[in-house]
């Protein structure tokens, strides 16, 4: 039977040695056996021959990598992350028992599944991520598809609660400002816990209860430590007629409270989380972005409150990995992160909130390849991102916009070869092509995602148009 070894030159080879230049046929017949795991981002660099590339799942059995792996895309706006970024997430989509799960702080991945393009008949004007549909992707793929949004999640954490009451406009209305919102929340959230439920905080009795305690001397005095202030928070709260107590309750209780009922349309965080326990796991997508929760009349929605779902979805995402590895299984799922620099930056946050969550994700990567339980960084800039992280990563793209400064110190770091960076350097901005359709995307990338890894060299590529990788990968849809 004959073998392909991968090998590498050590010397020059004897004239008269015959030299080939590659091309997609002799890749195809060199990589037979592996066609069926290939798939295909973009060109070689400076070149039209296909660069193969593999996408493995995290389990163990037919391409399947047997552990987690962590990667990470990078480059400036408008370099291509985000389309690349759906391509990776098709090429693991076509595995069933493999989760995705999306982390969508600023809306991009979402507007990809939600889109219409039965509609949107102006394409001429579309961008270069525009067209990917995912929800026919995933439907030709057989990915069940979960587009999650705020409206959609149970918030199930007193915790959750505490904090966006401290956030919106509700203490506001009765005088309590500053540090004084945490000391009101501090006296009042204990006697609400001890005669009510989360879900059941939506109902006037709830509200009610909240402000009758809050009508007592002993809660005022642990509100306000001077006699004034409490003075008129007690005149406050003492004078208030029904039509204040109705516009308080509607306006600024039940906006909060409602993220906290049990919805028809809506499930908990741990009943969505589950959902990568089962055998043929789906592709979830979380909105978490502001426009979107600002259109849902969400006015108190800010980057804390945001932070403290994120926090709660990843933790319960590794507590669901490591019971699934008592049991000795895998949770088989990759964790796609957007905007990361916003949240696993080197440097401390002075919010509480968004400091846990830094901690969360910088812990989240050191322990949970072992459960199966992989993470994608997406961000603009390079230098921004903790250095324990940077050194997790298996696989990472490198795209425009990261050879100056800070970025290019870090690059360096994490890639040795400086022909290799010379190369990388020549990359154009793809914003100064005549027109959307001239423009050319192009990555760098290095790791174990091609069968050609073995060199150890990074690749160089020119991301597909969404109609040429649909082609190219054999995908029977029309973008």
């Amino acid at each position: 039977e004959d073998l392909v070894e991968p090998s590498l030159l050590g010397t020059v080879p004897p004239t008269g040695t015959y030299v080939y230049q590659v091309n997609d046929n002799i890749l195809s017949t060199i990589l037979e056996e592996q066609k069926n795991s290939l798939f295909y981002l973009g060109n070689s660099y400076g070149s039209k021959t296909k660069l193969p590339m593999w996408f493995k799942h995290f389990d163990y059995g037919e391409s399947g990598a047997g552990e987690a792996y962590h990667l990470g895309i990078f480059g400036i706006t408008g370099s291509g992350k985000s389309t690349l970024a759906k391509m990776i997430l098709t090429a693991y989509s076509k595995f069933p028992h493999m989760g995705l799960l999306v982390m969508d702080p600023v809306g991009e991945f979402s507007k990809s599944f939600a889109n219409d393009y039965n509609n949107n008949t102006d394409k001429k004007y579309q961008n270069y991520g525009s067209n990917f549909n995912m929800k026919k992707i995933m439907n030709s793929l057989n990915k069940e598809v979960l587009a999650i949004n705020v409206r959609n999640l149970v918030l199930d954490r007193w915790t959750l609660f505490e904090e966006i009451l401290l956030q919106s406009q509700f203490f506001h209305q009765l005088t309590i400002n500053g540090a004084n919102r945490r000391f009101a929340v501090d006296a009042l959230i204990p006697k609400l816990r001890n005669k009510t439920s989360l879900t059941n905080l939506i109902k006037r009795e709830s509200f009610d209860l909240f402000i009758n305690e809050l009508r007592k001397e002993e809660v005022q005095i642990l509100i306000f430590s001077t006699p004034e202030p409490r003075k008129r928070l007690n005149n406050l709260v003492s004078s208030l007629d029904q039509k204040n107590l109705d516009n308080l309750y509607s306006q600024f209780w039940t906006p909060i409270c409602s993220l906290f009922e049990n919805r028809q349309d809506a499930l908990t965080i741990d009943d969505l989380l589950e959902k990568f326990s089962w055998k043929l796991k789906p592709l979830i997508v979380i909105d978490l972005s502001e426009q979107t929760a600002h259109r849902m009349q969400l006015k108190y929605w800010n980057e804390t409150i945001q932070s403290l779902i994120l926090k709660r979805l990843l933790r319960g995402l590794v507590s669901l990995g490591e019971k699934t590895w008592q049991k000795n299984t895998s949770l088989n799922t990759l964790v796609v992160l957007d905007e990361a620099h916003r949240y696993a930056r080197k440097d401390e946050f002075t919010d509480t909130n968004l400091e846990q969550l830094r901690l969360t994700l910088l812990d989240a990567v050191r322990t949970t390849r072992k459960y199966g339980l992989g993470w994608l960084f997406i961000s603009t800039s390079l230098s921004s991102i903790h250095r324990d992280i940077l050194q997790q990563l298996r696989i990472i793209f490198f795209g425009f916009g990261l050879s100056l400064g800070n970025d290019l110190v870090t690059l360096r770091e994490l890639v040795s070869d400086e022909k290799a960076i010379d190369l990388y350097r020549t990359f154009t901005d793809p914003a100064s092509s005549f027109n959307t359709k001239t423009r050319k995307y192009s990555f760098m990338t290095q790791g174990p995602v091609s069968p050609l890894s073995f060199s150890g060299s990074p690749f160089f590529f020119n991301a597909f148009s969404p109609n040429v990788f649909m082609k190219e990968n054999n995908l029977d849809i029309t973008v």
